[in-house]
């Protein structure tokens, strides 16, 4: 990119992500459990005011307690120590008696988004970000829990799950720290001020330049820079992801690329996905992909679970994000993009490293051969036929081609092939079927209806009695959790 247009694709950067960039820091790259674990806790060892940790899910197995016991030493010296879950991400990962043996050791451990009946369907905006923070010395941005998963075990002969992190010294630090701060106040009480950095306050400690993409529900920041990123790339854009399930408009973006010339290349989970039904949905796209030139691999490993993207060895993002519209929209993530040569040509080696462990797919359907990394054209690489599909998995994949299909045909946004006649007959079948049901037994269908309308307005109610017991002085609520000033003090603060 010329000097001349480097200012505004700087705004546009940081206009897409919401998100300054920071100069100053140090930043590195952590591959796998055997990496980001040890960074991690010798972090923790070294606290000594205090220590945010925000993960998804934790699990109560020989990685979740290796944490807890040094996350309860520290707090047993005195470190403010605070854990930060996602309710429906700990089901059934994380037992009662871990958050007892938490607890009892003096951390703070709170829950996000847990099922309440003011607003019933609060969970689905899901907290999947994963960091920790230390001090205001040091922070991760990771893909990582923790779990065995992520360790594996030698000795039964499995392999651990493939993810990556990085390490910030600097003052980025102090946005992974507001990034906590504002979720953490979202769960109960904020944190204190003290606890709270700007980044004037922490000193530079390297010369690399990043921003932190702390995304939000509705926000779609990390979906702006995605698309942007994908539309200034003139070289290279290596993508991994473990929950791919590409929108319209990221998959357009993709094959513009590739059709312009620009190595496009997808990395994702092969059998070894741990949710069945998603690989169905990311293989139900690979077909527009490969005619649209991008180049898509799968992972021979047991799990990938990487959320990561290199474009032309200079730009970098590593985080939670998928790229799938959950992740876009309806979560809490929170990733880092890093503007650097040096991290760009590690990430680079790094995905050539991957693939050596992958096989690429084609449209032609003849044998597999491991996938050459370095190889810039289409080579006649096949992925291995699965016997075993779950019904479900087929059921999901198939229910995403129906609505592409009816989608096309409802707003004749684009072209209906002859080859989904077949697809639209299963549709028609089954709207025709839903309708014989509405005549013959309305019951079946109006009964769930009723529940969940009755279930709204009886959390509407709550919520409505709360809001008028509540002091004019107390302001209302803020959607951040910040109280707004009552009409009598904004009008003083005015004057």
């Amino acid at each position: 990119m010329s000097s001349r247009l480097r200012p505004q694709a700087d705004q546009a950067f940081s206009r897409a992500a919401g998100a300054p960039l920071v100069p100053g820091n140090q930043v590195t790259l952590l591959r796998d459990a055997r990496e980001n674990y040890p960074a991690w806790l010798d972090a923790i060892a070294r606290a000594e005011k205090w220590i945010h940790f925000e993960l998804y899910l934790i699990h109560s197995d020989r990685a979740g307690r290796m944490f807890a016991e040094a996350l309860a030493e520290r707090a047993r010296a005195g470190v403010r120590v605070r854990l930060l879950t996602d309710w429906l991400g700990s089901i059934g990962k994380t037992s009662f008696s871990y958050w007892r043996q938490l607890r009892a050791a003096g951390i703070d451990a709170r829950t996000f988004n847990r099922l309440s009946l003011s607003s019933p369907f609060s969970w689905m905006s899901r907290d999947h970000r994963k960091a920790l923070c230390v001090d205001g010395r040091v922070a991760f941005v990771t893909g990582l829990c923790v779990g065995e998963q992520w360790l594996g075990d030698p000795e039964k002969g499995i392999e651990p799950w493939r993810d990556t992190g990085v390490s910030i010294a600097g003052p980025a630090v102090a946005d992974v720290e507001a990034a906590f701060a504002h979720v953490w106040s979202h769960a109960g009480a904020a944190l204190p001020d003290e606890e709270q950095l700007g980044p004037e306050q922490i000193p530079d400690a390297g010369d690399t330049a990043l921003r932190v993409i702390a995304s939000m529900p509705a926000g779609g920041g990390m979906f702006r820079l995605d698309q942007l990123v994908t539309a200034l790339a003139r070289r290279t854009l290596w993508v991994t992801d473990a929950y791919f399930v590409g929108v319209n408009a990221y998959v357009e973006a993709l094959c513009s690329a590739a059709r312009d010339g620009v190595d496009v290349r997808l990395l994702v989970p092969g059998s070894g996905s741990d949710i069945a039904m998603i690989q169905r949905l990311t293989r139900a796209g690979y077909r527009s992909l490969l005619d649209g030139g991008v180049r898509v691999f799968e992972w021979n490993g047991p799990m990938i679970h990487a959320k990561t993207a290199v474009a032309d060895g200079k730009w970098a993002r590593v985080g939670s994000t998928n790229l799938n519209v959950q992740s876009w929209l309806g979560n809490w993530e929170l990733d880092v993009a890093i503007e650097d040569e040096r991290f760009g040509r590690e990430m680079e080696a790094m995905y050539e490293k991957d693939l050596e462990n992958a096989s690429e797919i084609v449209l032609s359907r003849r044998r597999v051969l491991p996938a050459s990394p370095r190889a810039r054209t289409s080579t006649p690489y096949v992925r291995a036929q699965r016997r075993h599909r779950g019904r479900a998995a087929r059921a999901a994949a198939g229910a995403l081609r129906i609505g592409h299909t009816f989608s096309a045909v409802l707003t004749a946004r684009r072209t209906v092939a002859r080859a989904e006649a077949i697809t639209l007959f299963y549709g028609a079948a089954l709207a025709l079927a839903l309708a014989v049901v509405a005549f013959i037994w309305p019951t079946a269908l109006a009964a769930p209806i009723g529940v969940i309308v009755a279930w709204l307005g009886l959390a509407w109610s709550v919520r409505a009695v709360k809001l008028l017991w509540k002091r004019p002085e107390d302001g209302l609520a803020a959607p951040d959790g910040q109280a707004v000033p009552a009409e009598s003090e904004r009008k003083a603060s005015e004057a």
